[in-house]
């Protein structure tokens, strides 16, 4: 089994929730960017494009920011893919 930190060839499962409840927030990515340094947690621009295009991996505490930054439960970022577990 090849084991690269991928599943079903994703780097994440939150990228594309992360962008719909960005945008009905209606938060850049450079507001976002800046409110989760205030935080103390350091997302680039570049990597919070990286992360919604699925070319970046989410470290838990990030989601964890992320989600009180867009005042969205945890839940709401990864409750699709505890669904999908939850069907098995």
């Amino acid at each position: 089994m090849n084991n690269c930190g991928k599943y079903e060839d994703n780097l994440n499962v939150i990228g594309s929730i992360l962008r719909e409840k960005r945008k009905e927030k209606k938060i850049s990515l450079e507001a976002l960017s800046s409110k989760l340094l205030l935080l103390g947690i350091n997302i680039p621009v570049t990597s919070l494009h990286r992360i919604e295009n699925n070319q970046r991996t989410v470290r838990d505490y990030e989601i964890c920011a992320l989600s009180v930054v867009l005042g969205i439960d945890v839940t709401d970022l990864l409750g699709p893919m505890t669904d999908k577990f939850k069907s098995f």
